[in-house]
């Protein structure tokens, strides 16, 4: 059958009109010419929960994706043509806003070209705009767009105000400016509406700090619906949001677009520290300041060498299951720290992910390796898996000062005693390359990815300070 150009535009409009998921990807090749169309699931779930939004089932949403996986394109660009055309909706009127005009002028320009364009124009011609400039436009059935930087989002109205990234990754670390923004959300973002009850309030943006915009909203605006989608599946992370969306990952570990992201590429975001890389991709981010432990306690506490003397401790803390793909197993963990006095340095931490003969090789080296009067602190799982792997330790490393102890306790409760001395200025570091990757897990405990140097610390730390063989059974 031959098809007609009119034929193929009657089903392109039929199509669009079905899903914004399926305008979207008809609409890709007029906007990215150049750039493949490559579908993921993701996509999909913004323009579902986008689509709740235009049938009135949302009229206030949080999306948090990470950076580099089109959410300004569906978000600031398709929707609106989405409700303009396919939906026959062109009297509404955006409002859009980001944390500076470059991102504004860049939609603005996308979005109008691709309305002003052939295809659209002979798909939806009821749309023509009477005003084209770099940050707005309008069309002749009173619909409008207005882009202006967030901090300048006052005298200004619309019936959809679409809020994509109010902090930049600068400023977000600067206290008083992370703090301005989120006070412009809370004092003039909220009421910068034609109605209260039926206009909409999109916010999509990628976590930058745990008081940004869309922590304020977590904390203060429980009638925000979220959608969260981090890179790495998290199990139990996940919730069912009111429309009925839930992540379709199920393994810890599944990479939100293997094909755009694959694992290699991901390992090397992570190079960034897991403070970032937790913010901005797992959508989990702590203050940078610190949980339990504080950055600050660290300042001026990172030294070339320590003193000599002293009593040694080596605890190691062991990762549960082995590095495979597709999972995202905690590493194993070894910490040396030493007491002097009053105070405690910590001058090297070993981390790897490997088989449990691999742990016990590399255990062994560094009993060989550490002083002779090094204490060895081992923990020891429940069970008689975990009473059989501590006697084979004790067999291996017979000559040595060895514990094996029970882990009892949650992790805080463990961690509290040496963060007490942190605190005071009492834990030093020695410089080294491991110095990065424990900052950023110890100071973000408990809410980190991992916490296996941070049990590791509180074992050595215990031991030395509170006496022979301390549990928390002991207290």
């Amino acid at each position: 059958m031959n098809f007609t150009h009119a034929d193929i535009l009657a089903a392109q409009r039929e199509i669009s009109q079905r899903h914004l998921a399926d305008y979207f990807r008809l609409m890709w090749p007029q906007v990215e010419p150049v750039m493949p169309y490559s579908p993921n699931w993701h996509l999909d779930a913004i323009c579902e929960h986008l689509e709740a939004v235009t049938a009135g089932h949302i009229t206030r949403l949080l999306i948090n994706v990470p950076p580099g996986f089109t959410k300004s394109l569906t978000c600031s660009v398709a929707w609106q043509t989405w409700e303009w055309g396919p939906k026959n909706m062109p009297s509404l009127r955006y409002l859009c806003t980001s944390f500076g005009e470059g991102p504004i002028k860049r939609d603005t320009r996308k979005a109008r070209d691709l309305m002003l364009s052939p295809w659209y124009q002979q798909l939806w011609p009821h749309v023509k705009l009477t005003r084209t400039a770099e940050t707005s436009f309008a069309n002749t059935r009173t619909g409008t767009r207005e882009g202006v930087p967030f901090p300048s989002l006052t005298s200004q109205r619309g019936d959809r105000l679409i809020i994509d990234d109010p902090h930049s990754t600068e400023t977000a670390e600067s206290d008083a400016e992370r703090q301005n923004t989120v006070r412009r959300f809370r004092e003039g973002a909220m009421n910068r509406l034609n109605d209260q009850m039926k206009s909409a309030i999109v916010v999509i943006m990628q976590r930058l700090h745990a008081n940004d915009v869309s922590g304020e909203i977590l904390a203060r605006h429980t009638g925000f619906e979220h959608l969260c989608i981090p890179m790495e599946y998290e199990h139990g992370s996940n919730k069912t949001t009111s429309i009925g969306w839930v992540d379709p990952r199920t393994v810890d570990g599944e990479l939100l677009d293997p094909k755009r992201f694959p694992p290699e590429a991901v390992t090397e975001l992570k190079q960034m520290g897991e403070y970032a890389y937790h913010g901005q991709y797992q959508q989990r981010p702590t203050s940078r300041e610190g949980g339990l432990f504080k950055r600050a306690w660290f300042d001026g506490k990172i030294k070339a060498e320590r003193p000599k003397g002293g009593k040694c401790c080596r605890a190691w803390d062991f990762a549960g299951t082995v590095k495979k793909t597709g999972n995202k197993p905690d590493w194993t963990a070894g910490l040396r720290m030493w007491r002097i006095g009053t105070d405690y340095w910590v001058d090297h931490v070993t981390r790897f992910q490997e088989s449990p003969g691999v742990v016990m090789g590399t255990v062994k080296t560094y009993a060989q390796t550490d002083p002779f009067y090094t204490t060895i602190r081992l923990p020891q799982d429940p069970g008689q898996a975990g009473k059989a792997q501590a006697e084979n330790y004790i067999k291996e490393l017979a000559g040595r000062s060895v514990k094996v102890l029970p882990v009892t306790g949650d992790k805080e409760t463990r961690a509290r005693p040496c963060a007490v001395q942190a605190e005071a200025g009492n834990i030093y570091l020695v410089e080294g390359e491991w110095n990065a990757a424990f900052l950023d897990e110890v100071c973000t405990f408990p809410m980190g990815a991992h916490d296996d140097q941070v049990d590791a610390l509180s074992d050595a730390f215990n031991e030395l300070a509170l006496g022979y063989g301390y549990t928390l059974d002991n207290v």
